[in-house]
């Protein structure tokens, strides 16, 4: 499965222009599903048709990693950028980045060495461009952070493991689930950074019956940190409630207890701010049962994003059991 996962994070992806890793997850679940379409927010939505009796479920995990875009370029060629998604100024500061063609970036800080804080006004884009010549990119092109997989063995760095390693999951419990009695649409989502848009209308389409988003959450295990009763190694964490939703009760019992039956080590997750594509499932239509299983992730939204293979390999097992019953809430 790692080798998935570097595939996945490593790929160009920021919100808006999610292609690529549609491609590469469509190519790995080719001819493993009964139904396989793009709509027109470009969510991926495949189907895997259930035996009968069973209830419609959408997994949801969303291909869009954080990002930039340039605003304005400068008489020396340097550029300014406005931010996709959730940047951090302080983790932005001499990360490279890519465009998606190829174009390589680094971000400068007007005031480097002389001051302790940088702003995001004081940041700006440096292409190697020479003045008067033309540079490979301009306003409007959008670039993701530039860094590579490493597997540390048990534990595994990459940027856009945000949430590139929930399509991981969910890929990967797409391809080891057998017969089951429900219709699954496992719909790898656009946009979530920016606002859950493309969960909002592929849920809307899929009208499903109940909703599991796969994500990541932050931790509480590194110095000095925010208490939070989630750490890496401790299992997938099942979650309660975020900044946008609490979880339906029984869709929460559910996976608890089909952790507990596997004998699968589990944490639950409150997060006291941000949100999931959860949200959009459950606010679907007339409203929706819909909770998350949430992979624990060290540095979220930083280029060097960490997760503990247990955690993603629990994450795997807990899904598939959970897909493979009557589901009964």
């Amino acid at each position: 499965m790692k080798e998935l996962i570097k595939k996945l994070v490593e790929a160009y992806g920021p919100s808006g222009q999610e292609g690529q890793v549609r491609e590469l997850i469509a190519g790995i679940i080719r001819g493993k599903v009964d139904e396989l379409r793009t709509d027109n927010l470009g969510n991926l939505i495949a189907l895997k048709k259930g035996t009968g009796g069973g209830k419609r479920v959408m997994v949801a995990a969303h291909m869009d990693e954080i990002g930039l875009i340039v605003t304005y370029m400068d008489k020396k060629s340097f550029l300014r950028f406005g931010t996709v998604g959730g940047v951090f100024t302080a983790t932005a500061v001499g990360s490279r980045v890519r465009f998606a063609n190829g174009a390589i970036g680094v971000i400068g800080w007007e005031k480097w060495i002389s001051s302790e804080k940088p702003t995001h006004e004081e940041l700006y884009l440096d292409v190697g461009g020479v003045p008067g010549s033309q540079l490979p990119v301009g306003v409007g092109d959008v670039a993701c952070f530039d860094r590579p997989f490493a597997d540390l063995g048990q534990r595994l760095v990459a940027k856009a493991m945000d949430d590139r390693i929930g399509c991981a999951v969910a890929a990967q419990a797409l391809l080891e689930l057998g017969p089951t009695p429900n219709d699954v649409y496992f719909v790898f989502t656009t946009q979530e950074e920016v606002g859950i848009r493309g969960a909002l209308v592929s849920a809307f389409g899929v009208e499903p019956e109940v909703g599991i988003a796969i994500d990541v959450t932050l931790t509480g295990d590194t110095p000095e940190a925010h208490p939070m009763a989630v750490e890496l190694g401790n299992g997938p964490a099942i979650k309660v409630m975020d900044g946008s939703v609490l979880v339906h009760p029984g869709v929460k019992d559910w996976m608890i207890k089909t952790a507990q039956t596997l004998g699968i080590k589990y944490q639950l997750e409150v997060l006291e701010h941000g949100g999931t594509d959860t949200a959009a499932m459950q606010g679907s239509r007339a409203g929706v049962p819909a909770g998350c299983l949430s992979i624990p992730c060290r540095y979220v939204h930083t280029p060097s994003e960490m997760v503990d293979y247990d955690d993603v390999q629990g994450a795997v097992k807990l899904l598939v059991e959970m897909l493979s019953k009557p589901i009964v809430i």
